[in-house]
């Protein structure tokens, strides 16, 4: 029947009327049915012009129905169709009409894959809300409950995503009956059923009266966290956080704590490890006195678990439990019961539980004060920044911020030196990128002095790294340090030290001079700019390498808005007019393009420009660049100047000159 409706649909849409213009509408609505997925699946996608042609009347009439037989169509397709289902009452006349809707999300909520369920519950409850509480309970309310009673599982896990948006705006009877309908759910046979039932556990007891949260709500939960599953158990253990919000101290001591303490000694580590990643919420759920009985011996055995992955969760968790304790009984109950145990985790096997803790250790020091620190926390510190785990001591440097308010970093410079030193020249690179991001804050809690004499000839060494992204980071680290100890600096230790690089017979390393004079240019100002890094752009124009020319142009672009008038006129401009007219396509281009930028600040500061002295050519398509090369010509470059043709991505065309033509290896 559908399927009839929806044919004379297709022709009523484009009408015998010889109306063209929804000659579209019925070829989408045709391809609901095509063979290839794909053009059904970009039907469906357009499913809402589809309704607007048709109007609500026939959506609701035709369109749903067959939307409603498609259910056995490709997953990709059910998703879509699920998605666009969501934002569809408008369509179909607005929240009068919103229960039309129901039954093909309702067929989709059946299906076994579980993407398409949870993205037609999504749907099911957006819908929910735009019914009203008559028809709420004549249309959505019977909905569920089919669900909750179908045969097969999949339609009794989706209707437990459903209780919550239906049950406060329910009749007293309505809300006993799905009261019983979640109960039975939460003692299902099957254990996928179970496990989403427990999931939304807490979320159903947040909108049942407190009464009913005492009475059915903690005994569910109570079963639940004994379960044989253990994927069910830890499910429980989220479900405790939002019941034991709801109700009072001593309710949480009688109802709740007895199968928390059951599932923090688990035999399952799964079950224990959610114990550990929820302990934050569960600490400011059960409140300060439990958390002092209760909780802090927990953290303790979890802190000491067996299993690794346990260990680190709880590592993780180390600084927010020390936030949360009491003011009053906050330091003593770290430095005794705490600290012991963190004492035992530096040094732990596992290099994940090392990281997790460098990860929030330096954060104590702000919590237990100065003395605490220099005396019990100091030797911690100095320990990891030894470790043999790089991730280690780099969680550590990457946190000094919180020691240097505290004690001052100098009490760790001596131990720093070399843990940055091994990171920065670790065999991984993506270990050095990350230090090189480090180093502005180091450098400011370091002290100029400090750095200049330690870390500065570590900084120019990453800028000839024979890995692209370190090159890079190092260049953008100078600019950040210059902008911190300023411009004098700059000059005298850093520009010299960039410049030399001008000469390296490695081309990608005078390229490197360029990018670094891109970025320090802004950063030191016109003087140092025009007095001593533009000579070094306008006399590497005459490079043998393509890719340097090139560049040249693009730098000469980039720093002309620093430079003065005379500059840009008298030495800037003649040296672009003559790569302009260079033999390569690339740096014509690019010249091409400064000399544009420079005639254009020109004007800017109303200096007289000639038309002819901004030389164009016509004939350069400066969307596509072929590179004419005679078969077999020599050009009497060397390998990787040949290499660069068509390169209009500096980045690429670097790492492909490495990667060809370089015996380096990436790490």
């Amino acid at each position: 029947m559908a399927g009839a409706a929806m044919s004379g649909t297709c022709a009523g849409a484009a009408g015998g009327d010889g109306d063209d213009s929804l000659y579209p509408i019925a070829v989408l609505i045709d391809e609901l049915r095509n063979e290839d997925v794909q053009l059904r699946l970009n039907s469906i996608k357009k499913l809402s012009t589809i309704a607007l042609a048709l109007g609500v009347e026939r959506t609701r009439s035709e369109l749903l129905p067959f939307l409603t037989d498609t259910i056995y169509d490709e997953d990709e397709v059910l998703l879509a169709l699920a998605e666009q289902l969501g934002n569809f009452t408008g369509l179909v006349g607005g929240p009068d009409f919103a229960h039309c809707l129901l039954p093909p999300l309702e067929n989709l909520a059946t299906v076994e894959e579980t993407v398409v369920r949870d993205r037609a519950v999504e749907s099911l409850r957006q819908i929910s809300q735009e019914h009203t509480p008559v028809a709420l309970e004549a249309y959505f309310v019977p909905l569920v409950k089919r669900l909750a009673s179908g045969d097969w599982f999949t339609s009794r896990t989706s209707a437990c995503g459903l209780f919550s948006v239906c049950y406060p705006r329910a009749s007293n009877a309505v809300k006993a009956d799905i009261r019983q309908h979640f109960r039975s759910l939460c003692s299902d046979d099957t254990p996928m059923v179970r496990r989403a039932a427990a999931s939304k556990l807490g979320e159903f007891a947040k909108v049942l009266e407190l009464d009913s949260v005492k009475s059915e709500i903690v005994p569910l939960f109570t079963n639940l966290a004994s379960d044989e599953q253990d994927s069910v158990r830890l499910l429980a253990v989220e479900a405790c956080v939002s019941i034991a919000q709801l109700l009072s101290q001593d309710d949480v001591e009688t109802l709740v704590m007895p199968a928390l303490r059951q599932a923090a000694e688990d035999k399952s580590w799964r079950v224990r490890y959610m114990v550990a990643d929820k302990f934050s919420e569960l600490q400011k759920a059960v409140g300060p006195k439990i958390t002092l009985n209760d909780l802090v011996p927990a953290f303790q055995n979890l802190l000491k678990d067996c299993e690794a992955e346990v260990r680190a969760a709880a590592a993780h968790k180390v600084k927010e439990l020390c936030e949360n304790l009491p003011i009053e009984d906050r330091e003593t109950i770290i430095m005794n019961q705490i600290l012991p145990y963190i004492k035992e985790l530096v040094s732990d096997t596992s290099q994940h539980v090392k990281s997790a803790l460098a990860s929030v250790i330096m954060g104590l020091s702000t919590i237990v004060g100065k003395e605490n620190t220099i005396e019990h926390l100091l030797p911690l510190f100095l320990a990891q920044l030894k470790d043999e785990c790089p991730e280690v001591r780099l969680n550590i440097i990457s946190n000094l911020d919180c020691v240097n308010e505290v004690i001052g970093i100098r009490q760790l410079s001596q131990s720093l030196l070399p843990a940055i030193v091994e990171l920065a020249e670790d065999a991984k690179w993506r270990v050095r990128l990350a230090i090189i991001e480090y180093m502005p804050l180091l450098a400011g809690q370091l002290g100029v002095e400090f750095f200049d004499e330690k870390l500065n000839s570590l900084c120019m060494a990453w800028l000839v790294d024979h890995v692209y992204a370190i090159r890079e980071a190092a260049t953008n680290n100078l600019m950040k340090l210059v902008q911190k100890f300023g411009t004098e600096w700059a000059q005298n230790t850093i520009v010299p030290k960039v410049l030399i690089m001008a000469n390296d017979p490695n081309y990608l390393h005078r390229m490197t001079t360029l990018f670094c004079i891109n970025a320090l240019s802004e950063a030191c100002g016109q003087e140092i700019t025009t007095k001593h890094m533009l000579p070094i752009v306008l006399k590497m124009a005459g490079d043998q390498v393509a890719n340097v020319r090139f560049n040249v142009a693009k730098s000469l672009q980039k720093i002309g808005p620093i430079l003065d008038t005379s500059a840009l006129q008298g030495e800037v401009k003649p040296v672009l007019q003559k790569l302009g007219q260079d033999e390569d396509m690339d740096v014509k281009y690019f010249a091409q393009e400064a000399i544009s930028v420079v005639a254009q600040r020109l004007r800017k500061l109303d200096f007289p420009v000639n038309d002819s002295e901004e030389p164009s050519v016509p004939w350069v398509d400066k969307s596509h660049f072929p590179r004419p090369r005679v078969p077999g010509e020599d050009t009497g470059k060397g390998p990787a100047y040949q290499l660069h043709g068509n390169t209009r991505d500096t980045l690429a065309q670097l790492e492909i000159a490495e990667l060809v033509h370089f015996s380096q290896s990436r790490d």
